[in-house]
Protein backbone atom coordinates (compact mmCIF):
# COMPACT_ATOMS: atom_id res chain seq x y z
CA UNK A 1 0.00 0.00 0.00
CA UNK A 2 1.38 3.44 -1.02
CA UNK A 3 1.47 5.75 2.24
CA UNK A 4 2.74 8.67 -0.08
CA UNK A 5 -0.73 9.98 -1.28
CA UNK A 6 -2.87 12.36 0.44
CA UNK A 7 -6.12 11.30 2.31
CA UNK A 8 -9.41 12.64 2.24
CA UNK A 9 -12.13 12.99 -0.03
CA UNK A 10 -10.81 14.24 -3.21
CA UNK A 11 -12.85 17.37 -4.64
CA UNK A 12 -13.79 17.75 -8.21
CA UNK A 13 -14.01 21.64 -9.81
CA UNK A 14 -15.10 22.65 -13.01
CA UNK A 15 -14.13 25.68 -14.26
CA UNK A 16 -11.16 27.83 -13.39
CA UNK A 17 -10.64 28.20 -9.58
CA UNK A 18 -9.40 30.99 -7.22
CA UNK A 19 -6.03 31.00 -6.10
CA UNK A 20 -3.62 32.76 -3.95
CA UNK A 21 -5.03 36.15 -2.13
CA UNK A 22 -8.48 35.50 -3.71
CA UNK A 23 -9.10 31.89 -2.66
CA UNK A 24 -10.78 33.19 0.36
CA UNK A 25 -12.07 36.86 -0.16
CA UNK A 26 -15.74 37.52 -0.11
CA UNK A 27 -17.71 37.93 -3.68
CA UNK A 28 -18.45 41.34 -4.82
CA UNK A 29 -21.87 42.37 -3.38
CA UNK A 30 -22.64 44.08 -6.93
CA UNK A 31 -22.60 43.52 -10.85
CA UNK A 32 -19.92 40.78 -11.57
CA UNK A 33 -17.16 42.53 -12.89
CA UNK A 34 -15.21 41.31 -16.28
CA UNK A 35 -13.01 38.11 -15.99
CA UNK A 36 -14.74 37.24 -12.61
CA UNK A 37 -16.52 34.65 -11.86
CA UNK A 38 -20.19 34.92 -11.42
CA UNK A 39 -21.95 33.55 -8.39
CA UNK A 40 -23.64 29.96 -8.87
CA UNK A 41 -27.53 30.19 -9.32
CA UNK A 42 -29.82 27.40 -8.01
CA UNK A 43 -29.91 24.47 -10.77
CA UNK A 44 -34.03 24.50 -12.03
CA UNK A 45 -35.80 21.45 -12.28
CA UNK A 46 -38.20 19.22 -14.71
CA UNK A 47 -40.69 17.39 -12.22
CA UNK A 48 -41.97 14.72 -14.57
CA UNK A 49 -44.56 12.14 -13.17
CA UNK A 50 -43.99 8.53 -13.96
CA UNK A 51 -47.71 7.85 -13.06
CA UNK A 52 -50.93 9.55 -12.46
CA UNK A 53 -51.24 11.16 -9.28
CA UNK A 54 -47.29 11.07 -8.56
CA UNK A 55 -47.87 14.51 -7.38
CA UNK A 56 -45.21 16.56 -9.88
CA UNK A 57 -47.97 19.62 -9.16
CA UNK A 58 -47.55 19.27 -5.41
CA UNK A 59 -43.67 19.07 -5.27
CA UNK A 60 -43.17 21.68 -8.07
CA UNK A 61 -45.91 24.20 -5.90
CA UNK A 62 -43.83 23.41 -2.29
CA UNK A 63 -40.05 23.26 -3.60
CA UNK A 64 -40.18 24.83 -6.70
CA UNK A 65 -39.51 24.43 -10.46
CA UNK A 66 -41.50 23.23 -13.89
CA UNK A 67 -44.49 20.80 -13.26
CA UNK A 68 -44.42 18.72 -16.16
CA UNK A 69 -46.92 15.98 -15.68
CA UNK A 70 -46.62 12.94 -17.49
CA UNK A 71 -44.82 14.75 -20.34
CA UNK A 72 -41.12 15.04 -21.30
CA UNK A 73 -39.84 18.62 -20.55
CA UNK A 74 -40.29 21.05 -23.50
CA UNK A 75 -37.84 23.20 -25.25
CA UNK A 76 -38.29 26.14 -22.25
CA UNK A 77 -38.39 23.40 -19.77
CA UNK A 78 -35.59 23.12 -17.45
CA UNK A 79 -33.28 19.81 -18.89
CA UNK A 80 -32.88 18.46 -15.35
CA UNK A 81 -34.91 16.22 -14.67
CA UNK A 82 -36.63 14.49 -11.17
CA UNK A 83 -38.57 11.30 -11.83
CA UNK A 84 -41.61 11.18 -9.49
CA UNK A 85 -43.53 8.45 -8.04
CA UNK A 86 -45.57 6.56 -5.00
CA UNK A 87 -44.39 4.13 -3.64
CA UNK A 88 -47.28 1.68 -4.13
CA UNK A 89 -46.69 -1.20 -6.29
CA UNK A 90 -47.75 0.11 -9.45
CA UNK A 91 -45.70 3.69 -9.42
CA UNK A 92 -42.38 1.79 -8.16
CA UNK A 93 -42.77 -0.40 -11.44
CA UNK A 94 -43.49 3.12 -12.97
CA UNK A 95 -40.72 4.63 -11.76
CA UNK A 96 -37.98 1.68 -12.49
CA UNK A 97 -39.47 1.72 -16.63
CA UNK A 98 -38.55 5.27 -16.07
CA UNK A 99 -35.29 4.70 -14.95
CA UNK A 100 -34.51 2.28 -17.60
CA UNK A 101 -35.52 4.77 -20.33
CA UNK A 102 -32.93 6.94 -19.36
CA UNK A 103 -30.94 4.56 -19.32
CA UNK A 104 -31.29 3.04 -22.58
CA UNK A 105 -31.32 6.24 -23.89
CA UNK A 106 -34.74 6.52 -24.99
CA UNK A 107 -35.72 9.75 -23.00
CA UNK A 108 -35.13 12.74 -25.29
CA UNK A 109 -31.27 14.60 -25.94
CA UNK A 110 -30.44 17.05 -23.68
CA UNK A 111 -32.46 15.81 -20.44
CA UNK A 112 -30.14 15.10 -17.31
CA UNK A 113 -31.64 12.42 -14.79
CA UNK A 114 -31.27 14.06 -11.22
CA UNK A 115 -32.69 12.12 -9.27
CA UNK A 116 -36.26 9.88 -7.98
CA UNK A 117 -38.43 11.47 -5.79
CA UNK A 118 -40.48 8.50 -3.95
CA UNK A 119 -43.93 10.41 -2.55
CA UNK A 120 -45.35 8.04 0.19
CA UNK A 121 -48.98 6.77 -0.87
CA UNK A 122 -49.94 6.59 2.71
CA UNK A 123 -49.04 7.05 6.61
CA UNK A 124 -46.57 5.04 8.13
CA UNK A 125 -43.90 2.91 7.46
CA UNK A 126 -43.23 1.32 3.90
CA UNK A 127 -44.50 -2.58 4.11
CA UNK A 128 -40.93 -4.35 3.55
CA UNK A 129 -42.18 -6.09 -0.08
CA UNK A 130 -42.39 -2.01 -1.25
CA UNK A 131 -39.34 -1.36 0.49
CA UNK A 132 -37.53 -4.43 -1.37
CA UNK A 133 -38.25 -2.56 -4.53
CA UNK A 134 -36.59 0.76 -3.38
CA UNK A 135 -33.07 -0.73 -3.02
CA UNK A 136 -32.22 -1.68 -6.60
CA UNK A 137 -33.38 1.97 -7.87
CA UNK A 138 -31.05 3.49 -5.36
CA UNK A 139 -28.36 1.65 -6.66
CA UNK A 140 -27.97 3.59 -9.84
CA UNK A 141 -29.50 7.03 -9.49
CA UNK A 142 -30.17 8.92 -6.20
CA UNK A 143 -33.40 8.54 -4.12
CA UNK A 144 -35.62 11.32 -2.10
CA UNK A 145 -38.17 10.40 -0.28
CA UNK A 146 -41.38 12.58 0.57
CA UNK A 147 -43.08 11.28 3.72
CA UNK A 148 -46.81 11.29 4.27
CA UNK A 149 -48.42 14.60 4.72
CA UNK A 150 -51.72 15.25 5.68
CA UNK A 151 -52.01 19.15 5.02
CA UNK A 152 -50.83 18.67 1.32
CA UNK A 153 -53.92 16.00 1.00
CA UNK A 154 -56.23 18.96 2.32
CA UNK A 155 -54.86 21.41 -0.27
CA UNK A 156 -52.87 23.18 2.43
CA UNK A 157 -49.00 24.18 0.62
CA UNK A 158 -47.72 26.26 3.13
CA UNK A 159 -45.66 26.56 5.69
CA UNK A 160 -41.63 24.66 5.38
CA UNK A 161 -40.79 21.70 3.50
CA UNK A 162 -41.48 18.39 5.39
CA UNK A 163 -39.19 17.41 8.11
CA UNK A 164 -37.08 14.77 6.31
CA UNK A 165 -36.91 15.95 3.12
CA UNK A 166 -33.90 18.30 4.04
CA UNK A 167 -31.59 16.74 1.34
CA UNK A 168 -34.61 17.09 -1.44
CA UNK A 169 -34.92 21.42 -0.39
CA UNK A 170 -31.24 21.66 -0.78
CA UNK A 171 -30.84 20.18 -4.15
CA UNK A 172 -33.75 22.03 -5.21
CA UNK A 173 -32.54 25.44 -3.34
CA UNK A 174 -35.69 25.94 -1.19
CA UNK A 175 -33.64 26.24 1.55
Amino acid sequence: MRTDMRQGPEIWVRGPVATGADAGAPAPAGPVAAGALPRATPRRYSWVATHGGAGTTTLAAVYGGHDCGRHWPGPDAPRSVLLVARTHAAGLEAVVRAVEVFRGGGAPAGLDLDAVVLVADAPGRLPRPLAQRVGPIEAVVDVHRVPWIAAWRLGDLSGRPPRGTEPLARLTGTV
